[in-house]
Parts: C-alpha cells; sequence; structure tokens
C-alpha cells in the first residue's frame, strides 16, 4: 500500500512540472532550467555515492539518451498541441507497452486482475486525447505524443532493470548528471548565451521545477525496486489525471463530462492493480 501512495503522490508531482513547463514564457529555456537543476541535484548526488558498479554504465548512457530524446519530444508535442491532450497520450501509451515488454522479455509475472487495470489506466487515458476528436492538423503533435510515449516506456523499462543492480541514489545522480547538463549546454551552442536572459521569476520557476521533476523520479525508482514494473508504470501515469485537471484550472482548457467518465476508468484500473 505504501508504495502506491508513493507513486500516486510521484504522480502528482510530476504532473505539477510537465504544467509548469508547458505554461513557461519560453519552453526551450524554461526545460532546459529544469534540466540545469537536475543535473546540479545529480552531480552532488555522484559526489556522495561514487562511481556505480563494473558492468552497469550500459544501464546510465542508456538511460540518459532516452531521456533527451524523450525531453525533446515532449518540447515538440508542447509546441504543436494542447496540454491536456499532448500529456494524456505521451503517458498513457507507456504502461501497456512496458506491460508487454515486462512480460514477453523480462518474463515478470502480473496477475490477471493487475494486468487488466494496467490496460484499464491506459485505455482511459489514451481515451482522454480522442475525446476531443483530433484532427489531421494534429498529426504532427498526435505523433510527436506518441514518440515521446514509446521513449518513456524505453526508459521505465531501462531503468525498472538498473535499480535492481545499483543503489538509487547512484543510478539517478549519474543519469541526471549526463541528461541536466547536456540540455543547457545545447540551448546555448543553438541559441547563444542570451537564451536564458528571463525575468527573474521565470529563472527560479524553471530551477524550482527541476528540483519537483527530480523527486517525482526519485520516487518511482525508489517503487520500482518493490513492486512490478508494468503495475508502477501504470499508477504513475495517474499523472494525467492530475494533468488534465491543471490544464482545466489554469490553461482554460475543457474537461467536460466525457473526459470525467475517461478519468473514471483511470480510477477503476488503480482499485484493480491495489487489491491485486
Amino acid at each position: 500500500m505504501l508504495v502506491i501512495f508513493v507513486v500516486l503522490g510521484a504522480a502528482v508531482l510530476h504532473a505539477t512540472w510537465n504544467a509548469m513547463a508547458h505554461g513557461a514564457p519560453d519552453r526551450v529555456a524554461g526545460l532546459a532550467l529544469f534540466e540545469l537543476a537536475a543535473g546540479v541535484i545529480g552531480l552532488v548526488a555522484i559526489l556522495l555515492t561514487g562511481l556505480p558498479p563494473a558492468g552497469t554504465w550500459g544501464y546510465i548512457v542508456a538511460s540518459a539518451l532516452l531521456h533527451l530524446a524523450y525531453l525533446g519530444g515532449l518540447l515538440a508535442s508542447y509546441q504543436l498541441g494542447q496540454f491536456s491532450q499532448m500529456y494524456p497520450l505521451a503517458r498513457g501509451t507507456s504502461p501497456w507497452v512496458v506491460a508487454v515488454v515486462s512480460i514477453v522479455v523480462l518474463h515478470q509475472h502480473l496477475a490477471v486482475i493487475e494486468l487488466a487495470g494496467v490496460l484499464l489506466i491506459s485505455a482511459g487515458l489514451i481515451g482522454l486525447v480522442f475525446i476531443g476528436r483530433p484532427g489531421r492538423r494534429q498529426l504532427p503533435a498526435l505523433l510527436a505524443a506518441f514518440g515521446t510515449g514509446l521513449m518513456i516506456a524505453s526508459y521505465t523499462v531501462v531503468d525498472g532493470v538498473a535499480v535492481h543492480k545499483m543503489p538509487v541514489a547512484t543510478y539517478m545522480g549519474w543519469v541526471f548528471m549526463l541528461q541536466g547538463f547536456a540540455v543547457p549546454l545545447a540551448v546555448v551552442l543553438w541559441r547563444g548565451p542570451q537564451a536564458f536572459n528571463l525575468p527573474k521569476p521565470a529563472i527560479f520557476s524553471g530551477l524550482f521545477g527541476g528540483v519537483v521533476s527530480m523527486a517525482a523520479y526519485g520516487l518511482v525508482l525508489w517503487a520500482q525496486t518493490r513492486g512490478t514494473l508494468a503495475a508502477i508504470a501504470a499508477l504513475r501515469e495517474t499523472s494525467i489525471i492530475f494533468g488534465a485537471l491543471i490544464g482545466t484550472l489554469f490553461f482554460n482548457e475543457r474537461f467536460g463530462p466525457k473526459r470525467a467518465a475517461a478519468a473514471a476508468v483511470v480510477v477503476t484500473g488503480i482499485v484493480l492493480i491495489t487489491v491485486a
């Protein structure tokens, strides 16, 4: 039960930092500040924890590269589409992909009721996207969000294996240090030093968003050491429900009865995983 509450708490934090990224006046610079803060925290972590065990560097590098690809897809999704549609598709793609990989490749066992919960959560989350009946004009945004979801599934699987081979703090520190400094460096090379010529509130918001994202990620990594990968992935993506509520409250994006019904499907899936 503790694992479930921890992952749901991580979901709230995750929806919060994604909303902050979407609402930033300059999304590219804002995301770079997020990563800079995470990179600094990661550097402190590796100074305290040291080198990872031999033979685990592949997981660290793979996760960092997948996270960078995910961030690129996320930025493209938010530039092209609405938060309340892009966020659900990106996050809703991941649980069922992770479930397939964890069963077929990693040979993890899922009880029937737990698998039903994962599938219900995925169906409800993806349903949130298509309630708005997206047209052809939104196809690039939808493809970007779907590709982002595949990157999320990929790094989730890598992380789920890695946390059983090294301490969570060590793994998290190295992954965030590598990706955290890469993003602002790329933005500076692309835009020049003036890329971060932002008002102080925007700078502080960006740095704080990085701390929030780091906390959300850390909670999920801890949970992955104590639960099945598919169930954790599905529970984490309930952040979409919180994201939809944030989109309604702060971005004036309509929620409506159909999205409420999709949210109810997600909640049913959570209940099934909880009792499994």
